[in-house]
């Protein structure tokens, strides 16, 4: 079975620390725990991979700003921790409340320790019990793995193969197209007796063969593990894990056997060629192959070889779902495009008509906007490439787009300009200048422009807390619109007159009608960059 939350935290180990879950009275004892972690690094969250129990000292925490810690707490949540573990006393007498409030809020237990313990320590324990409990977990994957892998050379079909899976998890499996059509599904022997008219069934699909119809039971824990071939997604692999069946077990036993059902799949329904060639060329593109291969495999992908397009890099909370969308909005309009999923991001080409490029490129931003769905995600969509083979120029800098986003998040007085959730387009076209500056400008070099133009507006701001740089690069973007600057900096008319004319006194005059101005500018873009 899994290692609950609950029992770590009455390990002697971390017994010892007097632990407290917050919100009090909260149930979060039956949370599984993957992997114990410890750092301080407020943005570890990316380098997570869900179910840890993290350990904070609370010292980084306690010189963070509320925001800081807010941004913190949701990262961790998104990432799927078990628990955030925060030790309190010396800097940090208690947890901040509202850091408490925004934990409830995404729904992160956070555990307070209320006694100093040796951190190393708790983590070898731990980690040690977590281990041997692995090890188990991958022994009865592995034998299922084999046992599925001979009912496949026995040319078995998809429900039989399925079955062998349910059978070892102790759960309902299906196999579903990534549209939703089911192409094979399970129960375990005897379990139709047993959850006869309380689960859901799915009689008439395509599943309901020799196990049976599908159930999924009320109450457990649905597990969802994505089956590609040959770079295409040909299927997803749904695991319904009822309450007293080991979740950890279904979700291992669900991952190792994607080779072998990926091998179904290709036996029983081989993705078209068009689905290939789509993911070879979006390959190429990755691997930033010559341009005579991408000319080569553009046809087969549905892209004329001199015809216009974009890539765009797309980093989202559940890719395959936002790679359904994007993917079915261009579909509906006859947009030619070809996705990968590399790692944690989407990859997406998409054709542009050659007359008209500029326009339908700025309709294609607005109509990423506007996709339907609640998702979370940033859309970074490069810059139009004359033609396909191009194409890993167009990638490079929506990459890049993403990265100048990332820096600009950094700033805590900026940060409102670039929010963290939600759905996010980014336009490359609109950092070309920190895109350029990144790639040709050294460092040292940009430091010191940025230095000689805005040295007295960064001073101030740093001996004040000021937020002169962020009014003045509001102002510059917005064509040096006053009323608009205001309006989106959230101040009266009156007082951004009176933070512009403290500017100018810093800068040495207006620099409106000089050339100072396009300086000034190009400053502004550059500040915080690395």
């Amino acid at each position: 079975m899994s290692v609950l939350l609950g029992e770590i935290l009455a390990h002697p180990a971390l017994a010892a620390a007097d632990p407290v879950v917050h919100p009090l009275g909260a149930d979060a004892g039956s949370q599984p725990v993957r992997w114990v972690h410890s750092s301080e690094v407020l943005d570890i969250a990316p380098l997570l991979r869900g179910g840890e129990l993290l350990l904070c000292g609370g010292i980084t925490l306690a010189a963070a700003s509320p925001a800081k810690r807010e941004d913190y707490v949701r990262e961790l949540a998104q990432r799927g921790i078990a628990a955030l573990a925060v030790e309190t006393g010396g800097v940090l007498p208690e947890i901040p409340p509202a850091m408490l409030e925004k934990a409830a809020e995404f729904g992160l237990p956070v555990v307070e320790l209320r006694k100093v313990v040796p951190f190393v320590g708790v983590m070898q324990a731990i980690n040690s019990m977590l281990v041997s409990d692995s090890v188990g977990h991958l022994q009865q994957a592995d034998a299922a793995t084999r046992a599925m892998a001979a009912e496949l050379a026995h040319g078995a079909s998809l429900d039989k193969i399925l079955g062998v899976l349910a059978g070892i998890t102790g759960s309902a499996v299906k196999l579903t197209s990534p549209w939703g059509v089911t192409m094979g599904s399970a129960v375990p022997e005897g379990w139709r007796d047993e959850v006869d008219g309380e689960g859901t069934a799915d009689d008439d699909g395509p599943g309901a063969g020799a196990h049976g119809a599908f159930y999924a039971v009320p109450g457990g824990t649905a597990i969802t593990v994505d089956i590609p071939v040959r770079g295409v997604l040909m299927g997803r692999l749904e695991v319904h894990v009822p309450e007293d069946a080991d979740t950890a077990l279904a979700q291992v036993a669900g991952e190792r056997a994607v080779d072998i059902l990926g091998l179904a799949l290709l036996q029983h329904t081989p993705p078209g060629l068009h689905a290939l060639a789509g993911a070879e060329l979006m390959r190429a593109v990755l691997n930033s192959a010559p341009e005579w291969r991408l000319e080569q495999l553009a046809p087969g992908a549905g892209f004329p070889t001199g015809s216009p397009a974009v890539v765009a890099a797309i980093h989202a909370a559940s890719p395959q779902e936002l790679r359904g969308a994007v993917e079915n909005f261009l579909g509906s309009r006859r947009i030619p495009c070809a996705a990968y999923l590399d790692d944690a991001e989407l990859v997406v080409m998409i054709g542009l008509p050659c007359t008209g490029t500029a326009g339908e490129r700025r309709t294609l931003l607005e109509s990423l906007q506007a996709l339907e769905g609640d998702h979370d995600a940033v859309i970074a969509v490069g810059p139009p490439a004359g033609r396909v083979a191009e194409a890993a120029w167009s990638l490079a800098e929506a990459r890049r787009a993403l990265e100048v986003r990332q820096i600009r998040r950094r700033n805590a007085s900026a940060r409102r300009r670039y929010p963290a959730r939600g759905l996010v387009v980014i336009d490359a076209e609109d950092v070309a200048v920190e895109s350029l500056a990144l790639t040709v400008v050294d460092a040292s070099a940009r430091e010191a422009f940025v230095s000689r133009q805005l040295g007295a507006v960064l001073e101030h701001d740093a001996q004040r807390q000021s937020q002169l740089l962020e009014t003045l690069q509001v102002w510059l973007d917005s064509g040096c619109n006053t009323a608009q600057s205001a309006r989106e900096l959230h101040l009266e008319r009156q007082s951004m007159h009176h933070r512009l004319q403290r500017i100018f006194e810093l800068c040495g005059g207006d620099p409106r009608g000089t050339g100072r101005l396009a300086a000034l500018h190009l400053a502004a873009r550059l500040a915080g960059l690395p």
